[in-house]
């Protein structure tokens, strides 16, 4: 699939903007350090490491420990970003993430790297398609999913400013630019990419610049759709939520996740108790996702953008 609105030269990888974004942090604070399970290569933290090569800890294949040691380091004053592959951070570590992070509200910084279905043709074993849902279900510990490298930058910004653990959620699959340089994320507030008064899309990761595109071509059938980028899964901007479904009325949620417990299931959760008005997830639906490419995943998931409004004017239909 070729996108409507961006060539493959406007697409950057959001790990590029981390990496950046850590070394500059790293250079005015050396509390700061980075953990990784022997993915200096795949985290891209070779240039943290040879600039800060004694704030660099690689535990090797030991993802259980590495949160450990992370919980650790906190607790020494460090601030420490644990990086690894989604899959293996928050499924291999789930424990260790509840009690040594979340329980004990340790001062870590959860780096999922290539998460939902960026590692496409590695398979089921490597979707992380359920880490939102694993996450969020844990107290104190914010849920982020920046849409490109500009509000991944914010949000690693963010995180060094923030008193706790966070995990943020970056793919390796390049995105086009939808946020302005110099973006400042706000955790718990959605970004109003697009006003509209017929529909409100919401997405987040690399679903938001599918949605965006999915929005042209609603317009292009006379549908005025809102779109809604949710990057903060936990906390949910439920004030956001709710105004889109009083002023649109339908509501289609767009997710690089299992339709179960992720970011469809989060805002559902507001729409029902506050709003309820017609609305439609889309996602994986609760199965394994096969081999393929991440792209061609989530075609085949059906979330091209022409799909994507093709559901958008399905859910506008059922308004009363």
């Amino acid at each position: 699939m070729k996108d409507l609105l961006y060539a493959d030269a406007d697409r950057f990888d959001c790990r590029d903007a981390f990496v950046a974004t850590l070394e500059d942090l790293g250079a005015q604070d050396t509390a700061i350090v980075a953990v990784c399970n022997d993915s200096v290569g795949s985290s891209k933290l070779a240039g943290f490491r040879d600039r800060f090569p004694e704030r660099l800890i690689n535990v090797g294949i030991a993802e259980q420990n590495m949160v450990g040691v992370g919980a650790g380091l906190a607790n020494g004053g460090k601030i420490p970003f644990v990086c690894a592959a989604s899959p293996f951070l928050t499924g291999r570590a789930l424990e260790q993430i509840k009690a040594d992070v979340a329980y004990s509200r340790t001062n870590v910084k959860l780096i999922g790297i290539s998460s939902g279905m960026a590692y496409g043709e590695l398979g089921p074993t490597h979707h992380s398609i359920e880490d939102f849902a694993w996450i969020r279900a844990l107290p104190d510990v914010p849920v982020v999913a920046p849409a490109d490298r500009h509000e991944t930058a914010a949000a690693i910004r963010w995180a060094v400013a923030h008193d706790g653990g966070c995990f943020l959620r970056l793919s390796r699959v390049g995105v086009p630019d939808l946020l302005p340089d110099g973006h400042v994320f706000r955790l718990g507030v959605a970004d109003t990419l697009r006003d509209g008064g017929d529909v409100t899309l919401i997405a987040n990761g690399v679903l938001t610049h599918r949605v965006m595109e999915a929005a042209s071509l609603l317009s292009n059938r006379g549908i005025d759709a809102r779109v809604l980028n949710m990057a903060s899964v936990r906390p949910i901007d439920a004030h956001a939520i709710v105004a889109a479904a009083r002023e649109t009325g339908a509501i289609l949620t767009a997710e690089e996740h299992t339709t179960f417990g992720g970011l469809g299931s989060a805002v559902a959760e507001v729409v029902v108790d506050h709003a309820p008005v017609p609305m439609t997830r889309m996602g994986v639906p609760g199965v394994f996702a096969h081999t393929a490419s991440a792209n061609q995943l989530l075609d085949d998931f059906g979330m091209t953008p022409d799909a994507i409004a093709d559901a958008a004017q399905t859910v506008l239909a059922r308004k009363g």
